[in-house]
């Protein structure tokens, strides 16, 4: 899967993470997720650095610290209209998989490079056939880039 973006759903405001099919179909699988994993990703994806590390950075530190691989990420199932997820890692000639939540997942793999993936179930029953429309696209991203502009890490500190 690509990570194409976060996205703003409207009338209703709510963040969305697309993912997109590299080969085949291209289907697009929307998960909605929550403002705060929703600025997580785009801050990677954009490169934003901030003054402290966030809890995605901080994992991500921790790992590679560690000597810990992070192999993939797939999303593994949709059940009463949730989604799951697993980290798949590797130590030591080790593998072990981490339940996630799909945002938290994907907020670490757009900071490590890792690939994502999505059990092809899933993408039976969720992902969706978008039109190729460039326009709509870019008017998408240019109403996320200006909500971005007016967000700051300090907004989500505890």
């Amino acid at each position: 899967m690509h990570l194409v973006g976060v996205r703003v759903e409207m009338p209703t405001n709510s963040p969305i993470v697309l993912l997109r099919e590299a080969e085949g179909q291209h289907r697009v699988l929307p998960i909605f997720i929550g403002p705060v994993e929703a600025t997580a990703i785009a801050f990677a994806q954009n490169g934003v650095v901030t003054a402290r590390p966030l809890t995605h950075d901080l994992l991500r530190d921790l790992l590679i610290a560690l000597g810990v691989g992070v192999e993939r990420i797939v999303i593994t199932e949709l059940r009463d209209r949730t989604f799951y997820a697993e980290i798949e890692m590797t130590t030591n000639g080790s593998g072990y998989k981490v339940s996630s939540r799909p945002s938290d997942a994907i907020a670490l793999a757009a900071r490590l490079g890792t690939p994502i993936f999505a059990d092809e179930s899933v993408l039976e029953e969720a992902a969706v056939t978008m039109s190729e429309d460039d326009d709509e696209e870019d008017d998408e991203v240019e109403r996320f880039r200006e909500f971005l502009e007016g967000v700051n890490p300090e907004d989500f500190a505890s």
